[in-house]
């Protein structure tokens, strides 16, 4: 191993020089890097070498790229067993975020800098939520890189993004949360088939795969308490909950429990004997919960009252009233439209 100086003269008769790095690896492999500079040279030198007496040397030429270890990483985590919905999440955060960026870079170049720059670029560019999740995802991928011998270090591993704490409010009962007479409120708004899957979310706080996923078996109507021992995820396939904590038995009060026992003579029968199945007895999509439940009890804005008639609506402040889900060319009464002629600055506005 030697660090030497070459000099050559150009076809134009320009003579030029550069510090080479001849060395052999830990598999007898030769190798030469070229450098501008003697002390890059000699620093890449002594790197090398402290690396190859460690044998976790990895010649730039001979490193994969992050494209490459970022599908050996989702392979790794595929054969652990990861659910599916993770799998795909993880293939996602790649597809979008990393490999646009950070993809055709060889490893071995990889340096805290670089990693740097590419923190400040998705803080830029992404929420910090999400900037938050991509870069925990390139710290995995090197840290499998290094677990497999193809970077000698994870240059990521000191690159950090917190969160920011201070921006954040309490959540308030009321403006975040809905009141218990509010949740009372919506479960009535529902259609009744759905009211009793409404009311054990609100007042259990169960997951919407946990609640998908809930067989009569695991719901105590006489003692009144649900436990959590499955879930349905998003390709209708029961599993385990999420983590160890995921399981656990949960109280019911008065008024689920008389929810779910009258819901119960009246539920769907399947093969699974979920308490919130589909029609024919099967696991619900996500979706479809969305649309059938959640939708149609959607409260109307503050500034709307219902009448005598259920689907027609007033405004409390100048007495407009439109039906319901009526059009209005471009807002739809009961999703936050308010009437022109009541907005602030007209002429019959009051405040």
């Amino acid at each position: 191993m030697a660090v030497r100086r070459r000099t050559w003269t150009t076809k134009s008769g320009e003579r030029r020089s550069a510090w080479l790095v001849d060395y052999a690896d830990q598999a007898g492999a030769r190798h030469i890097a070229t450098f501008e500079k003697k002390r890059d040279a000699e620093a890449y030198h002594a790197q090398v070498q402290t690396e190859i007496r460690a044998g976790i040397h990895t010649a730039v030429g001979a490193s994969i790229t992050v494209a490459e270890a970022a599908a050996n990483w989702s392979s790794w985590v595929e054969l652990e067993g990861r659910e599916r919905t993770t799998v795909e999440t993880y293939r996602g955060l790649v597809a979008l975020h990393l490999a646009p960026r950070l993809g055709l870079e060889r490893l071995a170049r990889l340096t805290a800098p670089r990693i740097d720059a590419f923190r400040d670029d998705l803080l830029r560019t992404l929420s910090r939520p999400m900037a938050r999740k991509v870069l925990t995802t390139l710290k995995s991928i090197l840290r499998d890189a290094m677990r497999r011998g193809t970077v000698a270090q994870n240059v990521a591993a000191s690159v950090r993004i917190d969160s920011n704490r201070r921006d954040q409010r309490k959540l308030e009962v009321g403006r975040d949360i809905p009141t218990p007479d509010e949740i009372r409120r919506i479960v009535h708004a529902a259609p009744q088939r759905w009211r009793p899957l409404l009311a054990v979310a609100a007042f259990t706080g169960l997951r919407a795969s946990e609640l998908r996923g809930l067989p009569w078996r695991d719901v105590n109507l006489k003692r009144g308490e649900i436990r959590v021992r499955q879930r349905a995820d998003c390709y209708l396939s029961i599993g385990m909950p999420k983590s160890r904590a995921g399981e656990r038995t949960i109280p019911l009060g008065p008024y689920v429990t008389n929810l779910l026992r009258a819901w119960k003579l009246a539920c769907p029968l399947g093969e699974l004997d979920l308490v919130f199945p589909t029609s024919k007895g099967r696991i619900s999509h996500h979706k479809s919960i969305i649309r059938s439940a959640l939708i149609p009890a959607h409260l109307p804005p503050a500034w709307w009252t219902r009448t005598a008639e259920p689907n027609i609506l007033a405004c409390t402040h100048c007495g407009t009233s439109m039906p319901r889900g009526a059009s209005t060319g471009s807002r739809t009464v009961g999703s936050n439209f308010r009437p022109k002629s009541c907005r602030p600055g007209s002429a019959t506005h009051q405040s």
